[in-house]
């Protein structure tokens, strides 16, 4: 039995399919998102990658900012289901799921089980969020990519001191004219954003082990400052950005299981 997820974010579709709730069969990323053709060509693409072809897919669960426009969706699940469930099946010592995405910031509780207790969001500013790191790499003409290696170089991180992404934007552009290194320019950036997500987290009850979902976690300096403000380690899967793709799969195989009994 197949199920497929597809997280369908601001900037970016990711597609996963499953084997019988079990095994990633394949999984696709492509860089464009909610109202753009990036969805159906990562299913496609997908579908392609495993030899399957539409009617091999049993259920299809969408999520993401984009979720309620998916019209090959057979339903939807919010992305705090998602990325829970999917943290969850790769990881069942969960406690605490951080995912910074493109437009907002959340923090997930679970209980032993893997079911969520609270969550806290930030939705209200581009700040704290992948939209963040995307412009200031922007500006810096470095890679986004390349930020958590630039960071970690950094010997005197600078300090950004402006909560508003066009305020920030000009800080740093001052910052560069004043021959800041650019390594610890990188760093300010990231300890920013990692403390921003740090104090949304913290009106909460942190529990470790501590997930760090989402693009963002693979950036390495802010998982590295996100881990000095909470005095606790992060952990992260190289596929953290298909957490919520995963998720959306597994509800799907759930779902198929539950009609069936």
């Amino acid at each position: 039995m197949f199920t497929l997820g597809i997280d369908i974010g601001s900037t970016t579709s990711k597609c996963v399919i499953l084997e019988d709730g079990k095994r990633i069969v394949t999984k696709n990323l492509v860089k464009r998102g909610t109202g753009s053709d990036g969805p159906d060509i990562a299913v496609k693409k997908s579908l392609e990658d495993a030899k399957l072809s539409m009617d091999d897919i049993s259920c299809i669960i969408s999520t993401g900012y984009g979720r309620n426009n998916f019209a090959q969706a057979n339903g939807n699940k919010s992305e705090l289901s998602c990325h829970a469930r999917g943290a969850f099946f790769t990881d069942p010592e969960t406690k605490t799921i951080i995912d910074i995405g493109g437009q907002d910031a959340k923090v997930i509780f679970l209980n032993e089980n893997g079911v969520i207790n609270n969550f806290l969001m930030n939705d209200k500013c581009a700040a704290g969020t992948g939209r963040f790191l995307d412009v200031m790499s922007g500006i810096l003409n470095v890679d986004i990519n390349d930020l958590g290696d630039y960071a970690l170089k950094s010997m005197h991180p600078i300090t950004i001191s402006s909560t508003c992404t066009v305020f920030a934007e000009s800080e740093v552009i001052s910052q560069l004219s004043k021959g800041v290194d650019i390594h610890d320019l990188v760093a300010g950036i990231c300890q920013s954003v990692a403390s921003r997500t740090a104090n949304l987290a913290k009106r909460g009850k942190i529990s470790s082990k501590i997930y760090m979902s989402g693009g963002v976690a693979l950036n390495k300096g802010v998982r590295k400052a996100l881990s000095q403000e909470l005095n606790d380690e992060i952990n992260f899967n190289p596929d953290a950005q298909f957490m919520g793709a995963l998720g959306a799969s597994l509800l799907a195989y759930e779902s198929l299981k539950k009609n069936l009994n």
